[in-house]
């Protein structure tokens, strides 16, 4: 494949508008990153004002779009190829992660979480409805939701899986990439792109 052995991050991008920019921002910083995007993703993104052919100037050369366009998430086999070191879920949206609790994978990042899990490859997991209140942007206004016991209940029981790092914000995002980064002795992507 001419891709060296655990040299990138697998990002995922799921249905959830909840800090988005502020995780593209983040995954733009990453070495050696492809983005993983649900077909919810790709509904979501031009909502918020982000076009798919406007990614790609946005990160680091090498990177690539991978898209669910297929029904047994064929993408999935690069992680048996053993590319990636790090599987990201940012942001993931309570579905993914009751999703990824139950086992179910039926998208692209929630196969992704899973397989990555099977194989030993640490994840982190931004997950949005953490707090009893939760104030996000909708595309139009910012808006407050109350995630019910059921999401906050399913919270919890992602933190307990195997390889999986659950952050509830962009802070927490960045200093587990962080951390990550220096497990890895690797450094954020300084240039501008």
């Amino acid at each position: 494949m001419g891709i060296a052995k655990r040299s990138r991050f697998a990002w995922c991008l799921t249905g959830s508008g909840h800090f988005l920019e502020e995780s593209i921002a983040l995954a733009q910083r990453l070495p050696a990153l492809d983005l993983f995007l649900s077909d919810a993703a790709e509904e979501v993104l031009p909502i918020y004002g982000i076009k798919l052919d406007e990614l790609r100037p946005r990160f680091a050369p090498g990177f690539r779009l991978v898209r669910d366009k297929t029904a047994s998430a064929v993408p999935v086999g690069m992680l048996y190829d053993d590319v990636y070191h790090t599987v990201v879920v940012a942001p993931a949206t309570s579905n993914t992660v009751a999703k990824c609790v139950v086992g179910i994978s039926d998208s692209l990042p929630t196969n992704m979480f899973a397989q990555a899990g099977k194989l030993g490859i640490p994840g982190i997991v931004f997950a949005c409805d953490t707090e009893p209140v939760v104030v996000t942007k909708s595309p139009h206004d910012w808006v407050t939701l109350r995630p019910r016991r059921l999401e906050l209940d399913n919270v919890e029981r992602l933190r307990a899986i195997d390889w999986c790092q659950v952050v509830c914000s962009p802070a927490e995002l960045e200093a587990a990439l962080a951390s990550r980064l220096q497990a890895l002795s690797l450094a954020w992507n300084t240039s501008s792109s």
